[in-house]
């Protein structure tokens, strides 16, 4: 979007951040006055503002430019990720009653409540190691695209900006600055991807014409088994592994939940964020395809995908518009960088440093969050160099299918965990260590054997070689029938924990009033509104045919 921003632009842009900050600071003015505050808000949130929350986390501007380029290129398959809309109620009617029952600030502390120290340990630090390496430097590198184009900075001063900018309101005002100043982020962002999808059916008219231009290949989400990037199998299957891991266990969705006072308000959020989540299809996604269908009536081009979002923008959108695009793009990116900062330094907080200083006062604990949160925004910063030498097209590629890879020990844990008292300790331990040997063996594999587009380097054979050309989303569904083998078979042969160590937190352990409150905890409007949600996923699945 470099040198399109009109004055008009700018005004609208210049308001946004006026009244971002606004909330930021009446948020930070109401103090931080124990751990609960800081990193749950209190515990005082309501569902409207835990949804909004949960999407804004989840849509960075990496995904934006990213899900619209996709769509360009793929067409409909990648919409698949986003119809994990039904894991989002997963959230909510599953694992949430377990992780407040269990009254925990985090999941690695659940999963000491649930198993042992061991499992606390083990997912605290990978966690921690993971956002820096993934989640923070990916949107960084995006943060200083977006404003380099936008404000005409270069890569480094645009990282910085973003980086220094969104820390301040983070280390200052805690979950609750990230929470409140994510449910205005939601807003601006849906509202500016909207009007662009507006503009692009009116630019090409009706929806039979854009499935006439774009041909029924992009409409498509049920590629074939053997298909090397979009198999249906690795979307529905590996696809559903990856997101209960990324939905139901990650601190970094989690969190937003946990923030609320109740199980019925915190499901009232995870249904609304599920309904929010469907979004992307018809926000970033279709908007794509758009793209697509005007390039071959010759009313745009681009040369690449990641320029797809960028150039509607530029062809599409009036002056005025283009500055409210903007400040969406701006949100999608502050608001996932707000997130995993403060996911990081709770994570830090509570699983490490209370662990090892269980004496340590509320107030010292907030102050040692706020250091905590600083230190991850300098670790990102640090980042940056490397970030702008390694480029983002084959890093975005690396994390997309690492996930695959990390999550399938973690869900196993986390759904057998609860699905079945019998899993123990010694199970979870075995299956994360199995889980990360697995992950370990097929990247080595793939930086080994795979070329910069993900093809098998000449003359490559034997056992790693087809272990690094395996689809990752199959991948993915391979690495959690192994760790259900390695769970199941190492609880059963190790000795089970006592039922008192597991009250409340397993299905098999829950007191007649756990069962009864359970049931109090929702009114039939959750449960339809959860059923309709699930029906209109199965009919887009439907119509999507090709």
């Amino acid at each position: 979007m470099e040198n399109t921003l009109q004055t008009l632009d700018w005004v609208v842009l210049g308001g946004y951040f006026a009244i971002l900050f606004a909330v930021a600071i009446w948020v930070i003015i109401q103090k931080n006055r124990n751990t609960e505050d800081y990193f749950l808000a209190g515990r005082n949130v309501g569902w409207f503002v835990i949804g909004a929350s949960i999407f804004a986390s989840n849509i960075g501007s990496e995904h934006v430019v990213g899900l619209a380029g996709t769509g360009a290129e793929s067409g409909m398959p990648m919409a698949h990720y986003e119809l994990h809309a039904w894991i989002v109620l997963l959230l909510g009617w599953l694992f949430l009653p377990f992780y407040m029952r269990s009254g925990s600030f985090t999941m690695p502390e659940f999963l000491e409540k649930r198993f042992d120290a061991k499992s606390r340990w083990f997912l605290s630090i990978f966690s921690i190691i993971g956002y820096v390496l993934t989640k923070v430097s990916v949107t960084i590198y995006a943060g200083g695209i977006v404003v380099s184009s936008l404000l005409g900075f270069t890569f480094f001063e645009g990282a910085i900006i973003t980086v220094v900018v969104t820390g301040l309101y983070t280390v200052l005002g805690g979950m609750r600055a990230v929470i409140y100043t994510e449910a205005l982020q939601t807003i601006v962002l849906i509202l500016g991807s909207l009007l662009l999808t507006y503009k692009g059916f009116e630019a090409i008219g009706s929806w039979e014409e854009l499935k006439t231009l774009a041909g029924a290949e992009h409409f498509n989400m049920w590629r074939p088994a053997s298909d090397p990037e979009y198999p249906w199998t690795g979307m529905v299957f590996g696809g559903a592994i990856v997101g209960i891991w990324y939905w139901c266990t990650d601190q970094y969705i989690v969190q937003r939940t946990l923030a609320a006072h109740n199980i019925e308000i915190g499901r009232r959020g995870a249904i609304f964020g599920a309904y929010l989540k469907i979004l992307p299809i018809f926000i970033f996604l279709i908007p794509g395809i758009i793209a697509y269908a005007l390039s071959q009536k010759g009313v745009l081009s681009y040369e690449k995908a990641d320029q797809v979002f960028p150039v509607l923008v530029q062809t599409l959108l009036p002056t005025g518009l283009k500055g409210l695009v903007a400040g969406g793009l701006m949100a999608a990116l502050m608001s996932s960088l707000a997130s995993v900062f403060n996911s990081s330094s709770t994570l830090f907080t509570i699983d490490i440093f209370k662990k090892l200083y269980p004496e340590t006062s509320e107030k010292r604990l907030v102050r040692i969050g706020q250091i905590a949160t600083a230190v991850v925004v300098v670790l990102g910063m640090a980042w940056i160099p490397i970030m702008e030498k390694i480029g983002g097209g084959t890093l975005y590629r690396y994390l997309q299918s690492v996930q695959s890879y990390i999550a399938p020990p973690i869900t196993t844990v986390f759904l057998l965990g609860i699905l079945w008292k019998r899993v123990n300790a010694q199970g979870a331990i075995a299956t994360l260590f199995f889980g990360l040997l697995m992950a370990t063996v097929r990247i080595i594999a793939e930086l080994t054997y795979l070329d910069d587009n993900g093809q098998l380097i000449d003359g490559a054979s034997g056992f790693l070689a087809t272990y690094a050309d395996i689809n990752f989303a199959h991948m993915a569904i391979f690495m959690f029938i192994a760790c259900v083998f390695v769970c199941i078979g190492v609880s059963l042969a190790t000795a089970p924990q006592s039922e008192a160590k597991l009250a409340g937190l397993t299905f098999g352990t829950l007191t007649e009033e756990q069962k009864a409150s359970a049931k109090n905890s929702y009114a039939i409007w959750d449960v339809v509104a959860s059923v309709a949600l699930v029906l209109f996923i199965i009919g887009i699945l439907f119509y999507f045919q090709g």
